[in-house]
């Protein structure tokens, strides 16, 4: 038997990625990948490097998930979260939650603690609390840009649409040193989204899917384009027919948008440690780390390459 190298991939949505938030966007996911592959490689599971990761990312302002979330047409936060376990195909999630802070902490417990896989709204809030999550007050996840952006959208004259190409889903997917695989996404949704919307995040297939037999898939983009054509499965799919993660994301995405005409992107690693990060959006920002070495780019093509020590001494001093 021998032992995997433990590979990690995060992404932090895709989208179109402002200026101002590049550099921020950049070091969010270099630090998630960081934190999930600091668990990897002390022999951790697969499950508790993506929960890591995704924790990382949603307790940072410049992703949409956690705090930083975008708001709902009321001015709400509510977020979805998913996370899956390649082995035996378990999956937990969570629906429209709001007032917690890390949505995948509670689809992780759902996953183990209940016998379902996902919980919505306020029955998502009763387990929270029999669970012992604290709830935070909702302005605690709200920053001040989600807020002026809402009410952006509410004016007249205003296209949402516009606004939705920053999107900012967070996800991980890793295998681990046993050759076990899990993937985990958690989003804030859509701005100004109608109350209870969900999107393709809370959905088994379509914001992620692992299977130890194929591989784990995390999707980020137009949630509702996402869910018809179940995308994270689909990539799956298309590896069990032979391709590699590259093609299969490629195969996918382009399905997508002739078929539905939706734009997304995605992270994947197949069962033997071969990764992808691919999108048809403008950006994607995204991050691996495999045999030590740190790759992260947010750009079509782009692709930085920096040793683990090399990056855990500039995460120290700050980027």
């Amino acid at each position: 038997f021998s032992r995997m190298k433990p590979v990690i991939v995060v992404h932090g949505g895709a989208g179109r990625i402002f200026k101002e938030r590049e550099e921020g966007s950049r070091a969010g996911v270099v630090r998630a990948a960081l934190r999930g592959y600091g668990i990897l490689k002390h022999g951790g599971s697969a499950l508790d490097a993506v929960e890591e990761a995704v924790q990382s990312m949603e307790n940072d302002p410049h992703f949409n998930a956690g705090y930083g979330s975008v708001l709902n047409e009321k001015g709400e936060v509510e977020m979805d979260a998913i996370i899956m376990d390649g082995k035996k195909l378990d999956s937990g999630a969570v629906s429209a939650v709001k007032c917690i802070a890390n949505p995948i902490k509670l689809a992780r417990l759902v996953m183990e603690k209940t016998k379902h896989m996902l919980l919505a709204d306020r029955g998502a809030h009763l387990f929270a609390q029999a669970m012992g999550i604290p709830e935070i007050p909702e302005e605690k996840l709200i920053t001040e840009r989600s807020r002026e952006r809402w009410k952006k959208n509410l004016e007249p004259d205003s296209n949402p649409e516009e606004f939705q190409k920053d999107l900012g889903t967070v996800g991980a997917v890793a295998i681990d040193s046993e050759g076990n695989l899990a993937c985990a996404t958690s989003t804030g949704g859509l701005s100004n989204k109608l109350t209870g919307r969900v999107g393709d995040t809370a959905c088994i297939g379509s914001g992620g899917y692992a299977d130890n037999r194929s591989g784990a898939a995390s999707t980020t983009g137009h949630g509702e384009s996402i869910m018809k054509v179940v995308l994270a499965r689909l990539i799956l799919y298309h590896m069990e027919q032979g391709m590699s993660p590259e093609m299969a994301s490629d195969t996918a995405l382009d399905y997508m948008k002739t078929r539905v005409g939706g734009l997304g992107g995605v992270i994947v690693v197949n069962n033997s440690g071969e990764w992808a990060a691919r999108f048809s959006t403008k950006q994607m920002s995204w991050a691996t780390i495999k045999d030590d070495q740190l790759h992260y780019g947010i750009y079509a093509g782009e692709r930085h390459t920096k040793s683990v020590d090399e990056a855990l001494t500039s995460e120290s001093e700050g980027f």
